[in-house]
């Protein structure tokens, strides 16, 4: 685990050196939107949703209520509605939660000055 953590952290790392640049991944029920700070993954209510971003798997399992169960890198974590919980070495923040979509942002806690 130490070794995925380190490599997410230098991808992150890689995102900031080269200015900035953002990229959008999508998968199956769910989308990413990439920055240095983190990913902000959008996933669909009611299908099979995954994403893999910067190597790291992010599975939506379930919500009930203000918690959703996530499964970040195989190890399953409950985050309530606007509150951020660690897992794998990165910070999982649930941003919002509809009937339609659940949004995460993933980040490492880096910050870059620029």
């Amino acid at each position: 685990m130490r070794c995925r953590r380190l490599i997410t952290l230098s991808l992150f790392a890689l995102l900031a050196v080269s200015g900035g640049a953002a990229c959008t991944v999508e998968g199956p029920g769910s989308s990413a939107d990439c920055h240095v700070s983190g990913c902000t993954v959008t996933f669909t209510r009611g299908v099979d949703a995954k994403a893999s971003v910067l190597g790291i798997d992010a599975e939506l399992v379930a919500v009930n209520g203000n918690t959703v169960t996530l499964k970040i890198a195989g190890q399953q974590v409950l985050v309530p509605v606007g509150e951020t919980q660690p897992a794998q070495g990165l910070d999982v923040t649930v941003q919002e939660v509809t009937d339609e979509k659940v949004v995460i942002k993933l980040s490492t806690g880096i910050t870059t000055t620029g």
